[in-house]
């Protein structure tokens, strides 16, 4: 165990800014799980985040003549808030670079506190890169947002404060991970006080890098990473904080965007307080987590780390939470092209919710219909429905997890096209920001005729593009090849089901 650094927790200076943050008891998480769940409420400190620890406990740390030149720091937007803040209350001045996708709300944050915020880059790497550059150019003094020991050291006070919130044995802890400070920090004054009680990180299976570090028992640089849970999406995690995770995490974990969705929406239930998709995290891999291993009786925390969310997001985040919560199932259903059909498909439904119904006629013996309907009793309900409509002879395709389903084509309008010859079909991802889709559509230019287009503002990280593209067979390698040269992230989407029978 880290002596050294349960010292510095013990010593960390971080109350100047922070709060000791209560742990709230989730009356329905815990009924519903049949299990004793606590959240940790750093969503309630001045900047929303826990981030405020560390950046505090780092800048007071500095000497004065390094205070005195400025400091300079990278962040997916949390940690920039903790660094404005804490140059606030010490008079320093600060810098913060952050990625272009940075949420409005985060950015207003840093400057609300005094900050200069940077935008600069598609991702938080970049971001950092740009930041060191601005450091060494300027003679500015850089704040890791994670890998530094006592960034790590304030952090790890949210351990002290459980365990005199919570005396008695404690089973699990789930806390999201990013970078590791955050997991590194509260599980190593835990261990070193608590030892049976589990530690388990969680990640969006997006940006798993912690995750993927612990299989290959090294740093892993993640080609791509998604950024839903923009708060704690980095390729890397950090040097010192894997060092450390490794010897006091007992397991990590992935979770869903549909998933993370859904635990937001379980803690506005409990709390009334809406966390970012970061903030949700543990939250989401604790309920997977005790699904899993049929848990029941146990004491339980969920750190939540975070309520840094834009307004916009909100429609995204509640699209997405019935599904995370297998709440509604999304089915493409093939029924007689007759009179009376519909109405003896919905008798087939009985007196469930439709959330959805979208139908267009394209041939004279059979209808796809694709159908949302609410499930009041979950996976259960799902599989008596489909088995319902299997024995009255409906056709009937799951398309819950499918992400054209779930992304676009419950919002289209249109139909089959049979004259768009040569079409393959293609979903896009992009950074969002002014002038993104306008930037797309230049790339694409006009060697290719577009015979598809849907895209839609989900007030999230990014822009989210379905294209139909006519392409000659002989021209498909030049095609791939402006794909690659394109520089977004790209999926084939011919050969989807939902391709196929609604659009094709």
């Amino acid at each position: 165990m880290n002596k050294s650094l349960i010292e510095k927790i013990l010593t960390a200076r971080v109350y100047d800014v922070a709060k000791e943050t209560p742990l709230d008891l989730a009356k329905l998480l815990s009924k519903r799980t049949n299990n004793t769940i606590y959240l940790k409420r750093e969503d309630l400190q001045a900047v929303f985040s826990f981030k405020l620890r560390g950046a505090f406990n780092r800048m007071f740390q500095l000497s004065d003549a390094a205070k005195a030149r400025g400091v300079i720091a990278a962040s997916a937007g949390n940690h920039a808030q903790g660094v404005a803040m804490s140059g606030h209350k010490m008079g320093v001045e600060t810098s913060i670079v952050m990625p272009k996708i940075t949420p409005e709300i985060k950015v207003k944050g840093v400057e609300s506190w005094g900050g200069k915020a940077i935008l600069h880059g598609d991702n938080f790497d970049e971001a950092y890169i740009y930041a060191l550059e601005l450091a060494e150019k300027h003679n500015l003094t850089f704040l890791h947002p994670f890998d530094d020991i006592d960034v790590i050291a304030g952090q790890g006070t949210i351990g002290m404060e459980l365990l005199r919130q919570h005396p008695d044995p404690i089973d699990i802890i789930f806390i999201a991970v990013g970078g590791g400070g955050l997991i590194s920090g509260i599980a190593t004054y835990i261990k070193y006080l608590s030892p049976t009680t589990k530690i388990i990180g969680i990640e969006h299976e997006e940006a798993a890098s912690m995750t993927e570090s612990f299989k290959q028992n090294k740093r892993v640089i993640l080609d791509q990473i998604g950024f839903f849970a923009d708060g704690a999406a980095v390729k890397q995690v950090g040097k010192n904080t894997l060092k450390i995770a490794r010897n006091v995490v007992d397991e990590m974990i992935t979770v869903s965007t549909d998933e993370t969705c859904a635990a937001i929406k379980d803690v506005f239930e409990d709390t009334r307080t809406l966390l970012e998709p970061a903030g949700a995290l543990a939250t989401a891999g604790m309920k997977k987590y005790i699904q899993n291993n049929k848990l029941e009786n146990q004491q339980i925390i969920s750190i939540c780390s975070g309520a840094n969310i834009s307004f916009d997001r909100l429609r995204h985040v509640a699209e997405r939470a019935e599904l995370g919560e297998k709440r509604e199932v999304l089915l493409a259903v093939t029924i007689p092209e007759k009179p009376g059909s519909f109405q003896a498909f919905c008798q087939a439904i009985s007196n469930r919710t439709i959330t959805e119904f979208n139908y267009r006629y394209s041939d004279q013996h059979n209808a796809q219909v694709f159908v949302g309907v609410y499930l009041g009793k979950g996976d259960q309900e799902k599989q008596e429905l489909l088995q319902n409509l299997k024995e009255k002879q409906y056709p009937a395709e799951d398309l819950s997890n499918n992400e054209v389903a779930k992304v676009h084509l419950r919002f289209m309008v249109g139909g089959h096209a049979p004259i768009a010859e040569d079409e393959v079909l293609y979903r896009f991802t992009f950074p969002e920001r002014p002038g993104a889709l306008l930037h797309f559509l230049t790339g694409i230019g006009d060697k290719w005729n577009i015979s598809l287009f849907h895209y839609r503002n989900h007030g999230s990280d990014f822009g989210r593009v379905l294209v139909g593209i006519q392409v000659p067979s002989q021209e498909r390698d030049d095609f791939c090849a402006f794909l690659e040269a394109l520089g977004y992230e790209y999926h084939n989407e011919t050969t989807n089901t939902v391709y196929q029978r609604f659009l094709r």
